[in-house]
């Protein structure tokens, strides 16, 4: 008799600094913007409520890095999320911004707002399905002019709000 194997689960938690490491493994082998392996170690010391981590197994295979902005205190800002190649499509991101959500949303923080290059997809899908999913607005507007950015190999960030969100 044949029996299915059974799936393994992905666990949302926050980041340990022991993350650090393979959070920046996991961009190094994307093509999100690169930063320095200290960012990564320091968002999951420093940023812990507002980083949620996904693992399957034990391993990481996603993460997203957000921070609530002193100059805009009732928003979440999504720095960067970050799935494993072959973890792609199996709906991490969304778990991982639902456990963003479920963690920071109160009274004081009603919106999710990330910046997103035009040409970025997956990433544009990703943010309006969730607001949808939410049943919330997602509005969206320019941000970083491309005239910002060193070289000539960086499109324009514009800024994708989605809220207002209730605590789940």
């Amino acid at each position: 008799m044949k029996t299915a194997a059974k799936t393994a689960e992905i666990v949302y938690d926050k980041p340990v600094v022991e993350d650090g490491a393979a959070m920046w493994k996991l961009v190094n082998e994307s093509t999100l913007d690169q930063n320095s392996p200290y960012k990564y170690i320091m968002m999951c010391e420093f940023f812990q409520e507002t980083c949620v981590t996904a693992k399957e197994n034990g391993e990481l295979v996603g993460f997203v890095t957000a921070f609530i902005p002193p100059e805009k205190p009732d928003v979440i800002f999504v720095w960067q999320i970050g799935i494993g190649e072959n973890q792609r499509g199996k709906g991490i991101a969304t778990g991982l911004l639902r456990e963003l959500t479920n963690r920071t949303i109160s009274d004081d923080v009603r919106y999710l707002e990330a910046t997103v290059t035009p040409t970025n997809e997956a990433s544009k899908a990703l943010f309006k399905g969730f607001a949808d999913k939410n049943d919330v607005t997602c509005t969206v507007a320019p941000c970083f002019d491309k005239d910002l950015f060193p070289g000539d190999d960086h499109e324009e960030e514009l800024t994708y709000r989605i809220g207002p969100l209730d605590k789940q």
